[in-house]
């Protein structure tokens, strides 16, 4: 491990978080390998097809959702909806209005978050017909326990690397993203995982944004803006919290698409503000993401505003070799970016990112959830 990763490494209080952003290109390789060998197994589970795919979690475990919907939507010609759990918690007879046969994803990077297993269950209390995919990193969680071996279910378990101990998600929400995007996306990702991985090890061993990312935080931001579009808009949500998380909150995060930011989100710019924009390797796409760029740059200081994509421009940060694959696997490197940002910008606060809120107002499983009965 060099460049920027390697000078936190011995930061104390960085060691888990850092150690988790790094391992993820060999994660990711591990997944593609679990997949491969539960691939007829998967096949069987998920035979005949639902009318309905909902993708489920709560905070980051929801925004791979988010990035998975409307890839998994073409790849698979169904509905495929993103729903948080804790939507789905709170308004059960709402998100599952339509009785339709549904596989119901949920992604819990511990299992033992109080909304994980209440949405399973609620989904099974609205619905006549739900199968259950759960892909977690926990094997040990209330999650996987719950459905393991249950008619009707299928766990997929993640390496246990995979199980972050660090605060914020890092190798488990890329790791359960990519485990999703090759159980159901099918032979169209038979070769994807190599690729994202190289581009990520470029990132971590070759220090391709470090010199980028050190510059940007020299600007001392007190926010940070992430847009994205299509897929990549659950990547700006994703990287948005990263930030918050890793920072402590010092410094405020805001994300939103290309096209949605003018619509009175822009006001939070300032002179103090950076904006990242997630460049869409969709050729219809990607204008919007080039005309906001062009627009922010025309009014923001130099050096602000930049993008990060597959495909080079002035004041980008490339992503090699992923630039003609989807954007939803394009997320997976991408999200690097925000990790790096976070971490870097908590040690140069005096922050620990392994534990940015050590009063403890801010859980990296959550508590304190009162779960309520539905009443028929």
């Amino acid at each position: 491990m060099t460049g920027l990763l390697g000078s936190l490494a011995h930061e104390t209080g960085a060691d888990d978080t850092v150690r988790e952003i790094a391992q993820q290109p060999r994660v990711w390789r591990e997944i593609d390998g679990i997949v491969t060998a539960s691939r007829a197994e998967l096949d069987a589970f998920l035979r005949p097809p639902a009318a309905r795919v909902v993708l489920t979690g709560a905070g980051t475990s929801s925004y791979a959702g988010q990035v998975l919907a409307t890839t998994l939507t073409r790849r698979l010609g169904l509905r495929v909806d993103a729903v948080a759990t804790t939507d789905i918690v709170a308004d059960p007879r709402g998100c599952f209005a339509e009785d339709l046969p549904t596989l119901l994803v949920s992604f819990a990077r511990s299992g033992d978050s109080p909304e994980s297993v209440a949405a399973t269950e609620l989904a099974g209390q609205c619905l006549s017909d739900v199968r259950h995919l759960v892909i977690t990193c926990n094997a040990k969680g209330r999650l996987a326990q719950e459905h393991s071996g249950r008619a009707g279910s299928y766990v997929l378990l993640m390496p246990p690397a995979s199980n972050d101990r660090g605060f914020a998600m890092t190798s488990s929400f890329t790791g359960m993203t990519l485990a999703a995007l090759l159980a159901l996306g099918g032979p169209a990702y038979a070769e994807v995982t190599g690729r994202l991985a190289r581009a990520a090890e470029r990132i971590i061993d070759d220090g391709t944004l470090d010199q980028g990312i050190e510059a940007l935080l020299a600007r001392d931001p007190e926010r940070i803006v992430y847009l994205g579009s299509g897929p990549l808009r659950g990547l700006a949500a994703e990287s948005a919290l990263k930030t918050l998380e890793l920072t402590g909150g010092q410094i405020v995060a805001l994300s939103d698409s290309a096209l949605g930011f003018r619509h009175g989100p822009k006001a939070v710019l300032n002179e103090r503000t950076v904006v990242i924009v997630y460049v869409s390797n969709d050729p219809y796409t990607r204008k919007y993401d080039q005309d906001i760029l062009a627009e922010l740059r025309a009014t923001m200081p130099p050096g602000s505003v930049i993008a990060v994509g597959g495909a080079p421009d002035e004041g980008s940060w490339p992503l090699d070799g992923v630039e003609d694959v989807e954007d939803a696997a394009l997320a997976l490197p991408a999200v690097l970016c925000a990790q790096l940002i976070g971490v870097k910008a908590a040690v140069l606060r005096g922050i620990r990112p392994d534990n940015p809120f050590p009063s403890g107002e801010v859980n990296r499983v959550v508590h304190g959830v009162t779960l309520h009965r539905l009443q028929h």
